[in-house]
């Protein structure tokens, strides 16, 4: 590594280097080569005049690529594209006149974002089905652990801590259901030619129109594809790159979710980050024990979800069958964003194997405000004791503004249960009835089972081979 150049800290720090090397130049441009080769075995077997030592020639020279020639072929030509036809051709002296023969320069870049942005969702849907797994798991541990649960950010009806994890797990498997659809709709570029409408392949064939055809489908399935798009200007529509962007923005929308989320429960200190033996919180303040994970991931997918917008814009000013304005873009935002959302799900599967929880500390929280909470179940036990609804509602409301006053005014304890106990009208609640904190969080640990039996279970037999994928570690 250099230290006289800026290095993306995505690489350097954050995302794996499987990701890394897929969006690396060895693997971009090798990618073109193997399509100039597919393009040149497809367009013999239809029966133009390339030999099979021209074929082998190709095959031979795919990944040996002199980057420095095509550094120097580039500053001439001022053209990514031909400076690697260039290169190639001098390492295939005998292949060169077949090279990207009839094809336009986003026949192979095109074509090979389309292969690369495949890859890198099946890579992502590894990392992602082995954080839904462990959240699952978190959740089945604390199904039955009652917390408070928040609305406004104050306190309101308590939930389960499992519970609360089948929400960032639903989350998660919403993405994983994107992800597909998305895998499943990658369609290739093609071979369409300059402004898609293949006409130098038809010269090429003699208006063989069926020989234009039949050159499509044996490129796109000697690519692993199923199909390429019916129609296209020069490139395929870069509606395609802001459907993918959307899929990794909600990666990053749902690991922002979960870091908020682990930071507000952090400060509380009802649960806790991973926090290395030897880690430092603070250069000053030498107590601390800051969720910098979680913060890290938020940071992370805001950047994320910030470039889903620079596709969308991409997308629609493109003019008429095509303009160059993309392509600085799309250098920019494609790797970059395959990238975050790897770095995010390496920290969400970090975060997620060693949170901590504290019990203890919940169920102190809980108690301040289980007065409060438990005032509905007071009311219903003192209506079926025989009492009037409307005039056990105004009590509670007055011992409860007054037990408020108690708290933030005095600081003193929440002393509600006090006043109710001693308020004639309450007489005959059975007051260890109406405090148990079970009655208060309503069907949660089913839920949680039932999430598990339903979403969970079947999704872990379908991706059974992707959770024996070992988690990546976080570098930094």
């Amino acid at each position: 590594m250099s230290h006289e150049v800026y290095d993306n800290p995505l690489i350097e720090r954050y995302a794996s280097r499987e990701m890394a090397a897929l969006w690396s130049p060895q693997t971009r441009h090798s990618t073109w080569r193997r399509l100039w080769v597919v393009l040149a075995e497809a367009e013999r077997e239809l029966g133009l005049e390339i030999s099979p030592a021209q074929i082998a020639e190709l095959q031979a020279h795919v990944d040996d690529i002199d980057f420095e020639a095509a550094a120097r072929y580039e500053k001439q030509l001022r053209h990514d594209v031909m400076a690697h036809v260039h290169v190639y051709g001098d390492a295939c002296p005998l292949a060169r006149p077949i090279i990207h023969l009839g094809a336009t320069s986003c026949y192979v870049t095109d074509n090979t974002d389309v292969i690369l942005m495949r890859r890198g969702l099946e890579l992502l849907r590894t990392k992602l089905v082995g954080v839904i797994d462990r959240l699952a798991r978190f959740a089945e541990t604390y199904r039955d652990l009652p917390c408070l649960g928040f609305t406004h950010l104050q306190p309101a009806q308590p939930v389960t801590m499992g519970k609360r994890a089948t929400l960032w797990c639903y989350d998660l498997v919403l993405d994983l259901e994107e992800l597909e659809h998305r895998l499943q709709r990658l369609k290739l570029r093609g071979v369409k030619g300059t402004t898609g409408t293949q006409a130098t392949f038809l010269s090429l064939f003699r208006g063989d129109h069926a020989k234009v055809e039949a050159l499509e489908r044996l490129v796109t399935a000697k690519l692993g594809f199923d199909a390429a798009h019916p129609v296209t200007g020069q490139t395929y529509t870069r509606k395609v790159d802001a459907q993918v962007l959307e899929t990794l923005g909600g990666l990053a929308q749902s690991a922002h979710k979960f870091g908020a989320d682990v930071r507000l429960l952090q400060s509380r200190k009802e649960l806790e980050e991973p926090f290395e033996t030897q880690q430092v919180g603070s250069s000053a303040m030498a107590y601390k024990r800051n969720p910098m994970r979680a913060e890290r991931m938020c940071g992370l997918a805001r950047f994320l979800i910030s470039l889903i917008s620079s596709a969308a814009h991409t997308a629609a000013t493109q003019w008429l069958e095509r303009t160059l304005d993309d392509s600085a873009n799309r250098r920019l935002i494609l790797p970059q964003a395959f990238l975050a959302a790897d770095a995010l799900l390496i920290l969400y599967r970090n975060i997620v194997d060693g949170l901590v929880v504290y019990p203890r500390v919940i169920a102190r929280h809980l108690a301040e405000e289980l007065p409060f909470l438990a005032t509905e179940e007071i009311l219903m036990a003192g209506v079926q004791a025989g009492g009037d609804r409307q005039d056990l509602h105004e009590r509670i409301r007055v011992h409860s503004q007054a037990a408020a006053r108690e708290v933030k005014e005095h600081g003193g304890v929440n002393d509600l249960l006090d006043r109710l106990r001693q308020d004639p009208a309450f007489s005959q609640v059975d007051w260890s009835t109406a405090l148990d904190v079970r009655r208060f969080i309503g069907r949660a640990p089913e839920q949680v089972d039932q999430f598990l039996a339903m979403v969970i279970a079947p999704l872990r037999q379908r991706y059974a081979d992707a959770l024996r994928h070992a988690a990546d570690d976080v570098r930094v």
